[in-house]
């Protein structure tokens, strides 16, 4: 061999040996700097309601309320100064006047992801008593006719959807491209 390139693994190699060897010794932090940034030094409690609370504000808004922005774009350190690492129940209470018929869910793992921002799920849309009448004239079917949806359909129960109401759901994808399709909730 006449000539000798420095290979860069050996040199990141010795490096990690190095850092090892301090940790070893006691010098050095038990989790490297890198890391000990992505942990999470909360309780676990304050995570779930922190999520739960998101995604209610998420459903409260896509029903058509208004929410600030400033409430949405909460991170999980300024939530925990705001309301604490074990929060109480009626500090995170939500006052909203909304008529409504059943009783909301009391589950707070019905809320720790929002469904609708799913990467596989398609986007689903309410359409006006307008827009209904003008489709079932247009197709010229009546509502029993169109493929159907329950009311206890997740995707229902996050958007409020009643029987009778009929939503457009839109597909995407790389083959077909965007696909339309319409349920009425049963």
């Amino acid at each position: 061999m006449c000539c000798a390139t420095p290979n860069p693994f050996d040199e990141m190699e010795a490096e990690m040996e190095a850092e090892m060897a301090e940790t070893e010794s006691g010098e050095g932090s038990a989790v490297p700097e890198c890391l000990s940034s992505f942990v999470d030094r909360g309780s676990v409690e304050s995570h779930r309601y922190f999520l739960a609370r998101r995604t209610l504000l998420e459903m409260i808004r896509d029903r058509g309320f208004p929410v600030p922005d400033d409430e949405l774009a909460l991170t999980l350190p300024s939530f925990r100064s705001k309301f604490g690492d074990k929060p109480k129940l009626d500090d995170l209470r939500i006052s909203l006047s909304i008529p409504c018929k059943g009783s909301p869910p009391k589950k707070i793992t019905e809320l720790l992801v929002n469904i609708t921002k799913h990467v596989l799920m398609p986007k689903h849309e309410l359409l006006t008593t307008d827009e209904k009448q003008d489709l079932l004239k247009k197709y010229n079917v009546g509502e029993s006719q169109f493929p159907r949806m329950l009311e206890s359909d997740p995707v229902s129960r996050y958007h409020g959807l009643k029987k009778g109401q009929i939503v457009k759901v839109t597909y995407e994808g790389e083959l077909t491209g965007s696909h339309v399709t319409y349920r009425c909730v049963l």
